[in-house]
């Protein structure tokens, strides 16, 4: 199990410090760790080189031994960077989510608010079928009143007809008085029958004349019904301005609407054309990345080739006594100490060689398996998707980084190691001869491979300096693309964002399109209807009016014929008082 622990050292009195490991914390999962209860130290195996304080990577066995140990430095930072990662990726989810929260606010206020006023609309239509209800009685009793009208005129024309016929009769006794009035020029009164029966002509005259208030007041009290229906119908000729008002600011608003859905439509259009340019400039940074990478790629072939012909070389000074690594030792000196002490020196310096190759050895595996995990890196990264590659990508760079630290400090690691083996083998090689066990070979000359290595390394650090300038121009390369990704990303949801606000804008102006035509619907026909209503109160008017004026002129035809009758009874008056007995009238 994985644990990150703080090297600990308790001086000594004698010797040096020995190092120990306290517990921090384990790791649980791939991207979860937990806190260490307590003050849980471990011994440090030999090996453990780190200063006190320093932060390491350790794996430990089920029975809490040491199995392999690095720095946390870069493992840290790889931590943290993904902490980072999962930080931004959590936060636009809020962001996302608090966007979505916002929507269906919105969206609940925007049909909280239509379904307002769909019920003030309901409302609104069932008053105006009671105004129409109440003018559809109002029109009935009109209807009545002018069909009583209509029965007036009807009796008045039957009044007058019979008011014509009287007249007839009078006229035409009124020949045969002048007939008489001829044959009787010397006296011109007449007798008591006569004038009886011209009396009750004029009586029934009188009487043929149709009295006209009870009409005068049916046609009032019909034009009063029609002043009040006027009123009322000029109450919804108000209400239908303030309808058609409100439609037209509600076609108004629709207008603007639509110029803002057409303007939104045209700034997605211009946005367009900068994303389409903003990802081609990504996808030739991107290309430059990957040109890069394999660059990188093939210095660090041509490096592990260099690290490999050092390493040949290196083994070569192991299995051949004529290869030597740059390893001086004082033969003189140590062909005249006692032989006790050398012993003790060769033992001590193999054990110290001992416990470096192991060292070196697990640096190697740990090395190896470093170089597998960047391979796999590299498979996963050709098989990846977009958003999975520049992860993927990042933590190629962090296992290239650690690597390349190990490498180097494994470099010197080597030469340490090489050059305890020559001056174990120089020693023993003077033990062997001292305890007479010399081989045939002891005395050939050695050769010293150091200049070889010099130059390998040489040629080593020129490649691991352009290593380093390529991986540099890849990390500026990756965080050009990060920023333009992140460019690219930027208007894509500013983009998106356009168009959701476009096609919302847009379902509105549809909704508000379909409302105004209902307005406009309903103030259309409310305008039919009240032209209708209107229509037929001017037709009834009319007709009052004509009634009106004929009544008028029967009152003056009658007063006339009134006038006419009293002066025919004022002479029939005085034709029968001058009658005389020799003028008598038979």
């Amino acid at each position: 199990m994985l644990y990150l622990a703080e090297v600990q050292r308790k001086s000594r009195v004698i010797g040096s410090s020995k190092a120990e490991l306290r517990l921090l914390a384990c790791q649980r999962s791939e991207n979860s760790w937990s806190a260490v209860p307590g003050e849980e130290v471990i011994p440090a195996p030999d090996d453990v080189t780190y200063g006190a304080g320093v932060l390491v990577m350790v794996e430990l066995s089920g029975t809490k031994q040491v199995q392999r140990h690095a720095e946390a430095g870069r493992q840290l930072v790889a931590i943290l960077q993904n902490f980072s990662r999962a930080q931004e990726r959590y936060k636009a989810q809020e962001e996302e989510i608090q966007q979505w929260k916002e929507s269906l606010t919105y969206q609940s206020q925007e049909l909280n608010r239509r379904e307002m006023e769909m019920e003030a609309r309901q409302e609104q239509l069932q008053e105006m079928e009671e105004d129409f209800e109440r003018l559809e009685q109002q029109r009935q009793e009109i209807e009545s009143k002018r069909q009583e009208v209509e029965a007036l005129k009807a009796e008045f024309d039957r009044k007058s007809q019979e008011l014509e016929g009287a007249w007839a009769q009078l006229r035409g006794e009124m020949g045969r008085l002048d007939e008489q009035r001829a044959q009787f020029t010397q006296a011109a009164v007449l007798d008591d029958a006569k004038a009886q029966e011209l009396q009750e002509l004029l009586n029934r005259l009188a009487g043929a004349i149709a009295p006209t208030e009870a009409a005068r007041e049916q046609v009032t009290t019909s034009f009063d019904l029609l002043n009040q229906q006027q009123t009322t119908l000029d109450q919804h000729y108000q209400m239908l301005d303030e309808q058609r008002n409100a439609a037209q600011q509600a076609q108004d608003a629709l207008d603007q609407q639509v110029q803002q859905v057409q303007a939104l439509w045209q700034e997605w259009q211009q946005s367009k054309a900068g994303l389409d340019q903003a990802r081609d400039e990504l996808a030739a940074l991107r290309r430059s990345l990957e040109l890069k990478q394999e660059q990188v790629q093939i210095l660090t072939i041509q490096l592990q080739q260099q690290d490999s012909l050092h390493h040949q070389f290196c083994q070569l000074a192991d299995v051949s006594d004529r290869f030597t690594v740059g390893a001086k030792v004082d033969v003189s000196s140590l062909e005249s100490m006692p032989i006790e002490e050398l012993e003790n020196i060769v033992r001590d310096l193999t054990n110290d060689l001992e416990k470096m190759s192991r060292f070196v050895n697990s640096q190697e595996e740990e090395l190896t398996a470093q170089q597998e995990e960047m391979q796999n890196l590299q498979q996963q990264i050709q098989q990846a998707s977009e958003y999975d590659r520049l992860r993927l990508e990042a933590e190629l760079t962090d296992e290239q980084d650690r690597y390349r630290m190990l490498e180097e400090t494994l470099v010197g690691q080597r030469r340490n190691l090489q050059e305890r083996q020559a001056v174990l083998k120089q020693h023993q090689t003077v033990l062997d001869k001292r305890q007479g066990r010399a081989t045939a070979d002891a005395s050939e000359e050695t050769v010293d491979i150091a200049p070889v290595l010099t130059q390998l390394e040489t040629l080593r650090q020129d490649l691991a300096a352009q290593l380093k300038q390529a991986e540099a121009q890849v990390q500026e390369l990756q965080a050009a693309v990060e920023q333009a990704q992140q460019s690219v990303d930027q208007q894509s949801q500013a983009q998106e964002d356009r168009w959701n606000r476009a096609m919302e804008l847009e379902q509105q102006v549809l909704v508000q399109k379909a409302a105004v035509g209902e307005m406009w619907g309903k103030v259309n026909a409310y305008q039919d209807a009240l032209a209708l209503a209107q229509g037929g109160t001017g037709g009834v008017r009319e007709k009052l009016e004509s009634i009106g004026q004929i009544l008028n002129q029967f009152q003056e035809t009658s007063d006339y014929q009134l006038q006419a009758i009293a002066e025919l009874r004022q002479t029939i008056s005085s034709l029968t008082e001058q009658r005389t007995p020799e003028f008598v009238i038979t």
